[in-house]
């Protein structure tokens, strides 16, 4: 079994109170849910406004997908014009 992780940092484009971010963090969340078979949540960055951290994670059994899928989900963040991704990190579990 393949367990991988993806980390992303977000700057985002509009919150002006943690209400705010809070709101565009569900939409970003929700979207990916309903897109990708993948497990999301924030998972740093909590009190920032205007920042946040994201993190993915998934199983299977091949290496390939993962990175592809992990592509897939980036461009979705980028895609729904609330976020832009400033740092990117991913590890992959082999057990």
């Amino acid at each position: 079994m393949i367990v991988a992780v993806l980390r992303v940092e977000l700057q985002l484009y509009s919150p002006q109170s943690l209400k705010e971010k809070r709101s565009v963090i569900r939409k970003i969340l929700g979207r990916c849910r309903e897109r990708f078979p993948v497990f999301c949540a924030e998972t740093g960055l909590q009190e920032p406004w205007q920042r946040s951290e994201l993190g993915f994670s998934v199983t299977g059994s091949d290496d390939v997908s993962f990175e592809a899928l992990f592509e897939k989900i980036e461009s979705e963040i980028v895609r729904t014009g609330l976020a832009e991704i400033c740092a990117r990190s991913s590890d992959i579990f082999h057990y």
